[in-house]
């Protein structure tokens, strides 16, 4: 066998194996990962509420607490608060409502 046929098969055992695998993946894990993903938000959101709620006139913790952390949320407020003060629909509510049966 020649070497351009042979890294041509090796290229195309590659490419299979990789739809294959993400093939199982979407079949198996997929649906759970992004309920996952979507529930980090959410505790993130809420953590962030709870220690931060000041910037949006909500004082729960005192400030010095707040202050302690302030360097590890400082990269992700501003997504937080455009999050946060996202008008909601009430089809957004139905997969949640879905989840607790």
């Amino acid at each position: 066998m020649d070497q351009s046929r042979w890294e041509t098969l090796k290229s195309r055992l590659r490419r299979a194996r990789k739809v294959a695998g993400e093939l199982l993946y979407g079949a198996t894990v997929y649906d759970w990962v992004r309920d996952m993903r979507r529930e980090r938000g959410e505790v993130e959101r809420l953590f962030v509420l709870i220690t931060f709620g000041d910037l949006l006139g909500i004082p729960i913790l005192p400030p010095y607490y707040t202050l302690r952390l302030l360097p590890y949320i400082v990269p992700s407020i501003e997504r937080w608060k455009r999050s946060l003060l996202r008008e909601r629909d009430w089809t957004d509510l139905v997969e949640f409502i879905e989840g607790i049966d």
